[in-house]
């Protein structure tokens, strides 16, 4: 939120993974401490992008789940890399459209904003 000023920089050793409590403790040193959590904010972009049109495969890749079928894991590897790389671009710039209290332009008939 570049408007609060609050930039997060976590240092990662190699190439493991952001550890599990890492967005929460980021939430933790903001304002919105006691008002939102990590799997709130999930739940609102898992929402936000399928209503949006976005191929849920590649949602859900994005917000590192995986499929309940075991076979279906099995045979389909791929990472969604661009297709995540461009939903994650339009994300960030829907974050930042709400963030100014813009009124969104979206694919869906929504029309979302930030309110408050």
């Amino acid at each position: 939120m570049a408007s609060r000023g609050v930039y997060f920089s976590f240092r990662q050793k190699g190439d493991k993974p952001i550890g599990k409590c890492t967005g929460q403790i980021a939430i933790h040193k903001t304002s919105l401490s006691g008002e939102v959590v990590t799997h709130g904010l999930r739940s609102l972009a898992s929402t936000v992008l399928n209503e949006e049109g976005f191929n849920p495969d590649v949602i859900e890749a994005a917000l590192a789940h995986r499929s309940r079928n075991a076979i279906r894991n099995i045979y389909n590897r791929t990472d969604y890399f661009e297709q995540r790389r461009m939903l994650m671009q339009w994300w960030g710039d829907y974050v930042d459209s709400a963030e100014r209290g813009e009124l969104l332009e979206t694919k869906g008939d929504k029309g979302l904003r930030l309110i408050g």
